[in-house]
C-alpha cells in the first residue's frame, strides 16, 4: 500500500514542534565545504531542472538547485542532450550535478568528467522509478542490490574531491522498505547528504509520500537528510521537518510552474509567515522572463518546444482547480511555433490581465 494518512494527523503543527523546525531552520545546514543559504533544496527532475529553471529557482530562493541526471554512459557525453545537461554558465553556487547509472567504474568516471566541467557537488541517482532508467538497473532498481549501491557510492567518493550526495527511495516496495540500510551504507561510504523521496520505487507517484522512513534514516544517521515527495507547501515542509526531524526538505513537481515556491518555504521556516506569491501580472511576466530564457539556451526549434510544458505548468498552477483553466490559452499557445508568437502572446496574457486587474 502507497498511501499514508501522515498528515490526517499533522495538518497542524504544535507549537513545540513548530519551533524546533524555526531552531533547525535557522542553523545553516552544510554539505561538504559548502553552506547553503537554507534548508530548501530544488529536486532534479528530468525534462524539468534545466539550466534556466535552476537559475529561476535559485534566484527565488532554493538553497540547492541540482540538475537534471546526466547518464554515466561514456558514449553519450558527446550528445547534445548531455552536453546542455552539464552547463553551468550563470549558475548560482554550490553547482549540483546529478548522474545515472549501475556500473562503478563509468559513474566514478562520469563523476570526475562533470567535476571537471564545473560541477562541486555530485549527486548519484537511486531515486528515479522511470522504467527506461530501471530496465537498465539504474535508479531506485538499485535499491534492491546493496552490494552493488556499496560499490558505486565507494567509487564514486574514491574519484573526486567534491562532496558526493545521494537521492533515494524507501525502498523496493512496500513491504521491502530497505531505505536506513541503504542510508546507513551511504554514511559510510562517505555520502555527504541523503535526500529520501517517501515512496518506494513500485509506487512511482501514486498515493501519498510515506514520511516515517524518512524519520527512521534520520534517526540512524548523522548526516544532513533531505525530506522529499509531496512537499508542495510551506505549512506541509513544517510539519514533515516536525515529523521527520530532517535537516531539510527537497522540493520537486509542486515547484512547476512555481518557481518562487522553494523561496516562500524558506522564509516560512525562517519566520513562521508565508511571503505571498508574485501577484498575476508579475507571474505572467516572469513566464515571459522564463520562456526568453528557453529561447536564448535552446535555440529557436527545441526552447518552443519546452516552452510549451512549461508554460502549461504555469497556467495550470494559475488555475489550480479541475476545469478552471481559462479556455483554450494552453492549447493556443501549443500552435504557435515561433519564439516571437509565443513572447507576444503572453505579453497580451499579461495586458489582459491588467485589465481585469483595472476593471475590478
Amino acid at each position: 500500500m502507497c498511501a499514508t494518512p501522515f498528515l490526517r494527523h499533522s495538518q497542524r503543527v504544535s507549537y513545540g514542534l513548530f519551533f524546533q523546525t524555526i531552531w533547525q531552520a535557522l542553523s545553516m545546514l552544510q554539505i561538504g565545504q559548502h553552506k547553503l543559504i537554507n534548508r530548501v533544496a530544488l529536486a532534479p527532475m528530468a525534462g524539468v531542472t534545466d539550466l534556466p529553471f535552476r537559475r529561476l529557482c535559485a534566484r527565488f530562493g532554493a538553497g540547492l538547485a541540482v540538475s537534471e541526471m546526466i547518464s554515466c554512459n561514456p558514449r553519450l557525453r558527446g550528445s547534445r542532450k548531455t552536453r546542455m545537461r552539464a552547463t553551468h554558465a550563470g549558475e548560482t553556487q554550490p553547482r549540483s550535478v546529478q548522474i545515472a547509472g549501475s556500473d562503478p567504474a563509468q559513474m566514478a568516471a562520469a563523476a570526475q568528467y562533470n567535476v571537471a566541467r564545473g560541477a562541486q557537488i555530485i549527486d548519484i541517482n537511486m531515486g528515479c522509478p522511470a522504467k527506461k532508467v530501471c530496465r537498465k538497473a539504474a535508479g531506485s532498481a538499485l535499491l534492491a542490490d546493496e552490494a552493488l549501491v556499496r560499490s558505486i557510492l565507494a567509487a564514486v567518493v574514491a574519484a573526486v574531491d567534491v562532496p558526493v550526495t545521494l537521492k533515494i527511495r524507501t525502498g523496493s516496495s512496500p513491504a521491502q522498505r530497505n531505505g536506513v540500510s541503504i542510508a546507513r551504507i551511504a554514511e559510510d561510504a562517505g555520502i555527504a547528504a541523503l535526500a529520501v523521496h517517501g515512496r518506494s520505487r513500485a509506487c512511482g507517484f501514486s498515493g501519498d509520500a510515506e514520511y516515517d522512513t524518512i524519520a527512521a534514516i534520520v534517526a540512524a544517521t548523522a548526516f544532513p537528510v533531505f525530506a522529499n515527495g509531496d512537499i508542495d507547501s510551506p505549512e506541509r515542509a513544517a510539519a514533515v521537518l516536525a515529523h521527520t526531524g530532517a535537516a531539510g526538505v527537497m522540493v520537486g513537481r509542486a515547484a512547476r510552474g512555481r518557481p518562487w515556491l522553494c523561496g516562500q518555504i524558506a522564509a516560512y521556516l525562517e519566520s513562521g509567515q508565508v511571503p505571498a506569491a508574485p501577484a498575476p501580472g508579475e507571474q505572467l511576466r516572469i513566464v515571459r522572463e522564463h520562456v526568453a530564457a528557453l529561447h536564448r539556451f535552446y535555440g529557436d526549434f527545441t526552447g518552443v518546444r519546452i516552452a510549451r510544458k512549461h508554460v502549461a505548468w504555469y497556467l495550470q498552477a494559475r488555475h489550480p482547480q479541475p476545469g478552471v483553466e481559462r479556455s483554450g490559452e494552453r492549447r493556443l499557445f501549443n500552435s504557435l511555433r515561433l519564439p516571437q508568437e509565443q513572447l507576444t502572446f503572453l505579453a497580451q496574457l499579461q495586458r489582459t490581465q491588467h485589465d481585469e486587474i483595472l476593471a475590478a
